[in-house]
Parts: structure tokens; sequence; C-alpha cells
């Protein structure tokens, strides 16, 4: 492989000028197709076969469009000391309906007055009307959504309070804006600090977009084709920018130790990629392997996420092993400080770092006993993580002061209602017994009466729980009618609704999660037995991965579920993580911890191959790779953490969790833990039981390449 990529690299650096067109061609037609073939996301998760997705698909068969369009409450509350029921409040919610039910796209709002069918709450103090749109919520438009919020705020004179909620009032999450602009800014300043050179600098960032800005734009053409996710193109877009730039960044690196070994342009950037290229193709196919093993959950929109993320990892890799080369040859000795370009000779080392790997190895017993407790410590919180898809809108926005009022004047339940479906010839009967047994359960605040279909052959009854739709109670209540309310000949009875599809989906995540976490261990320890020819150093970094996720976890459940730094993050409130957080976490945080396991433990294992000292091996690895895995962290974390504060709600918890993640597993696993567990172990760390010498290698540092007597190469 390392050959192969000398001379990738050697014929890009050469070639410069076409790859640079190339890619440019490639970004622009993506591009094209982009603008072409776009459609909307979507922000609903289901699995297809569960019961409460079978039975929606049902209510779309059987009720058609009064039940297949997008649905927004409008909540109204009476003035101070006022009953919304009173002559001139009730004139002005029935005004307010009428010009609900005249805006873009509306096919119905329905009066909470009506005598026939009343929504008041029990202290006759507010009401709500649901408004019912023609069109499924990824397809209501933003003039429709200012339209229904322009209504809202004019009803809100004389002292009424007016709130809008719901599916038709969230709008689309977008890809661009603060969240990128500050991880880009403080890679530049990263990477300008690591290299003395504002080219250099300038450089590896471009390489970087130009990737993940060609990933993104694949994603957004593929939603033409395919239903995606909200959340895909932002997880490809942080993740991509990530690896793109420390992918550049690792390769830039090498290119620049090459040129101070007074090597030639062309042939330190051929060098570079057939050393430092063959550890980025293998991080990078780690990753890509972690994030297509996402499909084993048999969660398809799961799946589909890892894909696409993965797909973006690709062209990061391509990018660096192409790209890179081709700029670097166009950059030249520019690419070093400008008083050392004349002066051969390798780059100063930090004493930091010199110090650091000192202190490590001499005091390792110390040095990793206080690594695993404090991570121990922080990891502790996981205990308790619970995770739902129901998430609490932002404070301060209309959704979320509209949710306290439901829930303040009508209950927590009716903020997710639970839906009973009874489908067959005996839809009538069945269903008003149905409604009988529900209402008998000591969790139900109300089971309304059912709604029959045009020819009565299915039956709606809406399940009103006492309890919040994040609350375990809830979850409890879900079981219990589906062990109350059994099939009969004459129907069939699901339990469906939007808090019971997140019930069912979040279940089945939590049982995938150990699944997968078994698998990307396993994928762990036999890449890392092929790279470093070891099974102690495969071991050690995956009990260092253990750790990582451990601690990321619950540093993100202490934050999002108990609510710790509320203010530092931003998060509209507190309650259970987001139910892709932990396994997308655990997918994109393996694939970078073994990015940093095979740039720092490579160089200490090509220092043990040339005869050092076990000890003096690992601190010399250490010295020569520390720097550039703090750099890549320093962006990596700036990158996700520009997603918090101003991120969306389902990214949030996610990009926390990563940046958190990378913080831990790069200071505190991979520069402390495993170089003072490699120094306890010695001449041990480096044991391959015989029988395994069969096994093929790796060569991820280049040695054949050091090994060979390159001709000088004209640059």
């Amino acid at each position: 492989m390392a050959t192969l990529l000398h001379r990738l690299g050697l014929a890009s650096v050469r070639h410069r000028g076409p790859v640079v067109v190339a890619w440019l061609l490639v970004l622009l037609g993506i591009g094209v197709a982009a603008a072409t073939l776009s459609d909307k996301t979507v922000s609903t998760f289901e699995i297809p076969g569960q019961e409460s997705t079978t039975a929606l698909d049902v209510v779309g068969e059987k009720f058609g469009g009064d039940a297949a369009g997008a649905e927004a409450q409008v909540v109204v509350e009476a003035p101070d000391g006022g009953a919304i029921t009173d002559p001139a409040t009730a004139e002005r919610v029935t005004a307010l309906v009428g010009e609900l039910g005249r805006l873009p796209g509306v096919a119905s709002a329905t009066n909470p007055l009506d005598p026939a069918a009343p929504v008041v709450s029990a202290d006759r103090r507010a009401a709500y009307s649901t408004v019912t749109y023609t069109a499924r919520a990824p397809d209501v438009t933003d003039e429709q959504r200012a339209a229904l919020t322009d209504a809202v705020e004019r009803a809100r004179t004389g002292g009424l309070v007016a709130e809008a909620r719901g599916e038709a009032t969230q709008e689309p999450v977008n890809v661009g804006g603060p969240a990128e602009v500050v991880g880009v800014v403080v890679a530049l300043v990263v990477l300008a600090v690591t290299y003395g050179s504002l080219v250099t600098a300038g450089m590896n960032l471009l390489t970087a977009v130009v990737g993940v800005a060609t990933g993104a734009l694949g994603i957004t053409a593929l939603t033409g084709l395919v239903q995606l996710q909200s959340t895909t193109p932002i997880l490809a877009v942080m993740l991509g920018l990530a690896v793109g730039i420390d992918y550049a960044l690792f390769i830039v690196t090498r290119f620049r130790h090459e040129l101070r070994a007074g090597r030639p342009v062309a042939g330190a950037a051929a060098l570079a990629v057939g050393t430092a290229g063959s550890a980025v193709v293998t991080a990078g196919l780690t990753v890509v392997i972690a994030l297509c093993g996402l499909a084993v959950t048999g969660i398809p929109f799961l799946a589909e996420m890892g894909l696409a993320a993965a797909g973006t990892v690709v062209i990061a890799v391509l990018v660096a092993i192409t790209l890179v080369p081709a700029m670097l040859g166009f950059v030249g000795t520019r690419a070093l400080p400008r008083k050392v370009r004349d002066t051969p000779g390798e780059l100063t080392e930090r004493g930091l770092y010199r110090g650091w790997s000192t202190a490590v190895t001499r005091h390792r017993w110390a040095a990793l006993v206080l690594a695993v407790v404090a991570l121990a410590v922080v990891a502790a919180p996981v205990l308790s993580t619970r995770t739902s898809l129901i998430q609490h809108p932002a404070e301060g926005t209309t959704q979320a002061r509209a949710d306290r009022l439901v829930a303040d004047h009508f209950g927590a339940g009716f903020t997710g209602p639970l839906l009973v479906l009874v489908d067959g010839p005996d839809a009538a009967a069945r269903s008003a017994e149905v409604r009988a047994q529900a209402a008998a359960l000591p969790d139900v605040s109300l089971a309304a009466p059912p709604r029959l279909n045009a020819d009565r052959s299915a039956a709606l009854v809406t399940v009103i729980p006492s309890s919040a739709p994040d609350d375990e109670s809830t979850e409890n209540l879900v079981h219990a009618l589906r062990d109350q309310v059994a099939d009969t000949d004459g129907a069939r009875v699901y339990v469906t609704g939007t808090t019971a599809v997140s019930i069912d989906v979040s279940h089945q995540l939590d049982e995938a999660l150990p699944i997968y976490l078994v698998l990307v261990v396993g994928l762990a320890l036999v890449l890392l037995v092929l790279v470093f020819r070891s099974i102690p150093v495969p071991v050690v970094g995956v009990l260092g991965f253990l750790l990582t996720i451990g601690a990321a976890l619950g540093a993100t459940t202490a934050v999002f579920q108990w609510g710790w730094l509320a203010d530092v993050v931003r998060m509209g409130g507190t309650g259970p993580l987001m139910s892709l957080a932990p396994i997308i976490v655990v997918g994109i945080l393996f694939g970078l911890a073994m990015d940093y396991q095979v740039f720092l433990v490579s160089r200490m294992h090509e220092a043990h191959a040339r005869g050092v000292e076990p000890r003096q091996a690992v601190v010399t690895g250490f010295r020569q790779a520390a720097p550039v895995v703090v750099a890549a962290a320093a962006i990596m974390f700036s990158v996700f953490a520009g997603f918090v504060p101003e991120g969306d709600g389902a990214v949030k918890p996610i990009a926390f969790g990563l940046a958190v993640g990378i913080l831990f597993d790069a200071i505190v696993v991979r520069l402390v833990a495993v170089p003072a567990a490699l120094a306890l172990l010695g001449r041990a760390a480096w044991w391959l039981p015989r029988p395994l010498h069969r096994l093929p290698e790796l060569d991820v540092e280049g040695a054949a390449l050091q090994r060979e007597e390159h001709a000088p190469v004209r640059g």
C-alpha cells in the first residue's frame, strides 16, 4: 500500500494542475446535481415492520387525507381572571379559528368551543385548535409557517395568550451557519500556530473544505432519490470537516519533515503520501467500516446516516492522497516557516512534549491509575442514561410556550397523546371496548370516544397519558396498553402515535447498541493486530476506547439529562438523551480513536522496529506524534463543539459527546494511559503468538519505502 500511495502522490504533485482542475470539475458537477435533484429531508424516525409504524400506514390507508397532513395546535389562554368561554374571549377565539382555516395550505382548523366537540381545559382557562395541513410536515413551506405565525401574533391582543406547537411549526434543519464558521475559524488558528505558516494553514483548510463541500452536495443531490433524515447532512458535514482537516494535517506534517530532511518538493510530497498517507487510508477505512457497521442495527434511517457520513469520509481520504499533494506542489517550500526554509534539519521539538513523555513513562503506574480513575468518575452518570426520540423545543420559542400552556391547563400527557387503532369489520364495537379498557388503566388521564372512518372498518381511540411523552411512566403505559388490548377475531388492535413510535425506535436502538459495540471492538482488535503485529497493543487501545466511550456518554448524560452546564450549551431543557446519540457517538468516536492510536503508536512501533529500547521507543514515538495528535484533537474538538451552542436540538448531544470524547481520548487516553501502559509492558507490548506471524502486514509506517533508496526527484 505504501508503494502504491507513493506513486499516486508523485503523480499528483507532478500533474498538480490537472488534479486541481479535476477536483474543481467534480465539485461543480455535484453542485449542479444538488441544485437540480435536491428534495426536502424528513424529521420523523420510523422503523418498517414495527407495530407503531405499521399502524400509521394503516391509518393513512383507512382515514386518507384526514390523517395524512401535518398538524399544528394553536393554544389560547384567556386574559387574567377570565374564562376562555367568556363571550368576548369566545368571539375572538372563534374569529381566530376562522382565520386559521383560511391560511394557505390549511385543510381544516377545529373550533375548540364547538359544543359538539369542545377542547377546553377543566379550569376553563385554555383551549386549543388543531390545524391540519394538506401536505405532510416536510412539504409545509416557509411561507405557510410564516402565515401561521403571523395569525397567532395578531391574536395576542387584549391579554389573550396564543402560541403554536406541532410538527407543522417545525422549521427544517439546514446545513451551514454559525456552527461551521466557528469550527473553521478555530481550525485555521490551530493550523497557523502548528505550522507557523498562514499559507500552509490556508491550503490545509481549503482542501478540507473542497472535500466536505463535495460530500455535502452529494448528499443534497441524494435527497432527490432517497428520503433522508434532516440530521444526516449535518452529521456528514461535521465529521467530513473534522477528518478532512486532520488527514491533510498528518500528510502536510510529514511533508514538512521530509523538506527539512533535504528532499525536493516532489519527493517530499510523494513520500508524505506513501508514509502518512498509508496511515490516513488505514484510519479512514476504520471510520468508514465503523459507520457502515451501523447497518447491523437493522434500522434503515440509521444505516442511511452511516453510509452518507462514510461517503464523506471516503471523499476526505481521496482529497488527502491526491489534492493535498497537488496543492503542496504549488506551495513548495513555503510550507515551512520562512526562517527555516534554507536550513536542513529536524523541526524544533517542543520541550513540553519531551517533559510530558518523560514524566508519563517514568511515573507510569501513577499516570495510568490517575487516567483510568478520572475517566471512570466522568463515566459514572452513564449508569442512569435514558434515551428518547421526543425532543423538547428550545426555551423562548412559541413551541415551548405552547407545550407549557398545554401541560399546565390540560396535563403533561396532552403534549404526546397515544393512538389506539382498531382495524376490522368489528371496529365499532371493539373500539368501544378498547376505550373502556384504556380508561381503566391507572396512568391514563383520558380516553376519548372512538373516531370511525367513512366505511366504519377502522376506528381511532385517542388515549391521553397522565405523564409527559418522555416520562418512563408513559413508556410503561404503552406496554400496558399492548398487553391489555389484544386482537380479536373481528379486529386487529395497534398502539401508535408519535410517542409510541419514539418508544419503539428508542427500544430497538438501545438493544442494537451492545451488538454494535461488540462489532466495533472486535474490528478494532483485528485491525490493530494487523497494523502493529502485537496482541497487547490492540488490547490497550480497545480498553482505552471503552473508557473514552464511557466518559463521553457519562458527560453527555450529566449535561443534557441532569442539567449541568446548561447555560454553556444553551439547551432548551433537560430530559432523556436523543436516542440516536449513543450509537452514533460510539461509531464515530471508534473511528477517530483508532486514528489517534494508529498515528501515535505507529511511531512508537517504528522506533521499536529500529532496535530502540522499549521505554525509549515509547518516548521517541510520543515526541514525534504527540504534537500532531494534539493539533488534530484541538481541530476536531473545535469543529464538533461549534455545533453545540447554536446547533439543532437533535444534533447538540451528539456534537457535545463527540467533542468531549475527542478531548478525553486524545489527551487522557492516547497521551497518558496508552504510553504509560506500553511503558509498563516493555518488550511484552510487541508480543505476537507465532501462529499469527502469517497474518498479512499492513505497512502503515511506510517501512518498505524507507528501506528503498529512491532516486532524487526533481521538484
